[in-house]
C-alpha cells in the first residue's frame, strides 16, 4: 500500500518523500510534471500526474493509497475539501496536513474526516534564508526589516515528522507547532552565515514600507505583502520559542541553522 505526497517536489515536500522512502514505505508522488519531477526525488519513487488543486485531475490517483500528505498552498484552501472526501473515499486512513499558517478549510477538511489526521504547523523554515542568496552572492548584504529572533526549523525535520505521523501510531489528532532548536535574530542567522562562507556579510535594516514593496515588486500581492510583514514585525510567540516538539517526536535534536547552513552554503 503506497503513501500519496502532494506537493512532492516542493520546499518540504521532496523532505517527506526521502524520510518515507528511508523507512521502507512505497510513496507516489504526486506532481504536474513527472518528467521533471524524476531529477528532483529519489529512485524509488512512483510518479504519478495531476494537481491537489484540481481534484478532479485525480482520477485513479488514489487506487491503493492508505497515507495521504497535504501541503496548504495558495489553490489548496478552496479545493482541500474535496481532496479530502476524494481521499477518504478511496480508503486513505491517515492524512498529515502542513497548514497554511492558519486553520481554514482544508485544515477543517481533514480534522472532520473520520480518519487519523495529523496537522503540522511549522512557524518559519531556515530554508527562507535562501531568499537572501541573490543579495549576498552579488553585493555580501542582507537587507531585512526586522532583526527579532525566530527559532527557524529546517525543512527536512518537517519532512521527518510527517514520516513519523503517517507510519506510526500516537499522533492522531494532533497539531503539532514544528520550530527548531534556537531563537536567533536575523543579524545571529547573518552571522552564522558569513562564518561559513568565510567573509564578511552585512545586515542592512529596511523600514516596513521597503519591504513591503519590495515583495510587491517580485509579484507578491499587496495585501499578502502586507500580512507576511506584519507577521515578521511581531512574531507569535510559537515562533520565538523553543519547544522541543521535534526532539520528542524524532527521538534526537531538532537540527541547527548552522547544519542548514553547511548544507547550503554553495547556494550562497
Amino acid at each position: 500500500m503506497s503513501i500519496l505526497v502532494t506537493g512532492a517536489t516542493g520546499n518540504t515536500g521532496r523532505h517527506v518523500v526521502a524520510e518515507l522512502l528511508e523507512r521502507g514505505r512505497s510513496v507516489r508522488a504526486l506532481t504536474r510534471d513527472p518528467r521533471r519531477a524524476e531529477s528532483l526525488l529519489p529512485a524509488g519513487t512512483e510518479l504519478v500526474s495531476g494537481s491537489h488543486t484540481e481534484p478532479r485531475s485525480l482520477e485513479g490517483v488514489f487506487d491503493g493509497v492508505t497515507g495521504l500528505h497535504i501541503t496548504v498552498t495558495a489553490g489548496v484552501a478552496e479545493t482541500g475539501p474535496e481532496l479530502v472526501r476524494r481521499a477518504v473515499s478511496a480508503g486513505v486512513e491517515r492524512i498529515t496536513i502542513l497548514w497554511g499558517g492558519y486553520v481554514g478549510p482544508a485544515e477543517n477538511a481533514v480534522a472532520e474526516s473520520g480518519v487519523a489526521w495529523t496537522r503540522l504547523e511549522p512557524q518559519e523554515f531556515m530554508s527562507n534564508a535562501l531568499t537572501w542568496s541573490d543579495s549576498i552572492r552579488d553585493e555580501s548584504v542582507v537587507r531585512e526589516p526586522f532583526d527579532l529572533p525566530s527559532a527557524v526549523v529546517h525543512e527536512a525535520d518537517l519532512g521527518a515528522v510527517a514520516a513519523a505521523a503517517l507510519t506510526e501510531d500516537g499522533h492522531a489528532g494532533r497539531a503539532y507547532n514544528l520550530n527548531g532548536p534556537q531563537a536567533l535574530t536575523t543579524r545571529e542567522r547573518v552571522a552564522i552565515l558569513a562564518a561559513a562562507l568565510g567573509r564578511e556579510v552585512r545586515f542592512e535594516q529596511l523600514s516596513a514600507g521597503q519591504a513591503i514593496e519590495r515583495l510587491t515588486r517580485s509579484g507578491v500581492p499587496r495585501a499578502d505583502a502586507e500580512y507576511v510583514i506584519g507577521w515578521h514585525a511581531d512574531p507569535p510567540v510559537e515562533a520565538r520559542t523553543p519547544d522541543g516538539t521535534v526532539d520528542r517526536i524524532l527521538g534526537r535534536p531538532a537540527r541547527t541553522f548552522t547544519e542548514w547552513v553547511t548544507e547550503h552554503k554553495d547556494r550562497f
